[in-house]
């Protein structure tokens, strides 16, 4: 089963992942609620992290538009030499 939350998908394994996008404001208020669920565990991610999530998944956006013909895929050398 694929759980889709703000535009990324996760796969459902033996237990569901969710991620949220939070207002820094609430995001405090939010965990410690979550914390005091016995049945919830909670992980905050680095700012890395994050960004490296948000990256993966402008990737998966822009592969699935290539394959629907709405956007034309890159020649490999151009995206090599873009690395």
């Amino acid at each position: 089963m694929a759980i889709f939350v703000n535009g990324l998908t996760l796969i459902k394994c033996s237990e569901m992942k969710v991620l949220l996008d939070i207002k820094d404001n609430k995001a405090l208020h939010l965990l410690e609620v979550l914390k005091g669920l016995p049945y919830v565990r909670t992980k905050t991610l680095t700012n890395e992290k994050a960004l490296l999530l948000e990256e993966i998944k402008e990737g998966v956006e822009e592969v699935n538009l290539i394959n629907e013909g709405k956007k034309q895929a890159r020649n490999a050398e151009d995206f090599l030499n873009e690395l």
